[in-house]
C-alpha cells in the first residue's frame, strides 16, 4: 500500500481525484501544495497529488514555481477531473439559505461561479479559504453563524452538510489537471480511462541570443513533435528573466525528443524534463 499526499483537508477536489486514482492506497492530507512535496522529498509518503491547471483559472502558480525552484520531483502521471462546485449550507439553516451573511471557499471556486454569486448573493461578502473542503469543515464547525460555503458533493458528505443549490459554477466545461510526483520515475497505470501521452520540460533561454524562443520552437516543429502547452514563469533573478514550461504531446523516445533537447542545448539552452507520463481521464 502506498502512501500518497494530497492537498487537504478531507474531501477537496485533489481528494476526490485521489480517491478515484488509488482508491486502495492511504490518503494522507496538506494544507499547501508545497507540504505535499516535502513530504515526497522527507521520505513521509510515496507520491504526492497537488494541482497543476484549471480550464478557467490557469496554471496553478505555485505548483509549477514549487518543483522548478525548490522540489527535485518527477511527475510519473496526470489525471483530468470535471469541477463541479455546489452551494453547501449547514442543515439548521437548510430552509434559509438565501438568508447566508457569508460565502466561504477557494478564490478560484469563487471566481467561478460568478454568475450566481451575483444574482443570489450581491452585497454579501465572500471570504476566501486555502481549499473549498476548508470553507466546508469551517461551516459544518460554525453552526451558529449562517454561513455556506461552494464546494464539491465529496465535501457535502464529509462534512454533513446540505447541498441546497447544485452545479453553481458558470461553465460546465471546467476540469483540473493534477499531477502526481515521485522522487523518481516510474510506471503509474491507474484505473482510468487514458487520454494521451505527455512530456513535460523546462527551458531557460540564454540571456544574450535575439530569437531564441522562436528556435526552440523551431527544434520541435521541422520534427512534426506536437506541443500542447507553452508558458513562460519568472526566474526571480530579475524583471524580463524567464523560464518555460513546455507541454509536449508524446513520451519520451530514443531520438526525436532528445535530437530536440540536444539542438537547444547547443543554442546555450538549460533543459530539465519534470517528467513522461500518461495522463487519464476522470469521468462524473
Amino acid at each position: 500500500m502506498q502512501r500518497i499526499a494530497f492537498l487537504g483537508p478531507a474531501a477537496t477536489f485533489t481528494d476526490l481525484a485521489v480517491r478515484r486514482s488509488f482508491p486502495k492506497d492511504e490518503r494522507i492530507p496538506y494544507l499547501t501544495i508545497p507540504a505535499c512535496m516535502d513530504a515526497v522529498l522527507e521520505g513521509e509518503v510515496d507520491l504526492a497529488v497537488v494541482p497543476l491547471e484549471n480550464a478557467l483559472e490557469g496554471t496553478v502558480n505555485l505548483t509549477i514555481d514549487y518543483l522548478f525552484h525548490e522540489a527535485n520531483l518527477t511527475i510519473i502521471g496526470e489525471m483530468i477531473a470535471p469541477i463541479e462546485q455546489h452551494l453547501l449550507i449547514h442543515k439548521d439553516h437548510e430552509q434559509k439559505w438565501e438568508q447566508a451573511e457569508k460565502v466561504l471557499s477557494h478564490p478560484h471556486a469563487i471566481a467561478q461561479c460568478h454568475k450566481f454569486l451575483h444574482k443570489e448573493f450581491q452585497g454579501v461578502p465572500c471570504e476566501q479559504m486555502t481549499s473549498t473542503a476548508a470553507a466546508a469543515k469551517f461551516v459544518s464547525e460554525h453552526p451558529e453563524k449562517r454561513y455556506a460555503a461552494i464546494a464539491n458533493s465529496l465535501s457535502a458528505a464529509q462534512y454533513d452538510l446540505a447541498m441546497v443549490k447544485a452545479n453553481i459554477h458558470d461553465y460546465s466545461f471546467n476540469h483540473t489537471r493534477f499531477i502526481i510526483l515521485a522522487r523518481k520515475d516510474q510506471e503509474m497505470p491507474l484505473p482510468l480511462k487514458k487520454q494521451s501521452d505527455k512530456t513535460t520540460v523546462v527551458v531557460t533561454l540564454p540571456s544574450d541570443r535575439a530569437g531564441a524562443l522562436h528556435q526552440v520552437l523551431s527544434a520541435f516543429s521541422w520534427r512534426d513533435i506536437s506541443l500542447s502547452k507553452i508558458e513562460s514563469r519568472p526566474l526571480k533573478t530579475g524583471l524580463g528573466n524567464y523560464f518555460f514550461i513546455i507541454d509536449i504531446g508524446q513520451k519520451m523516445d530514443d531520438v526525436l525528443l532528445p535530437g530536440a533537447f540536444a539542438e537547444m542545448e547547443a543554442l546555450g539552452c538549460s533543459v530539465q524534463v519534470l517528467g513522461s507520463y500518461e495522463s487519464y481521464v476522470i469521468e462524473s
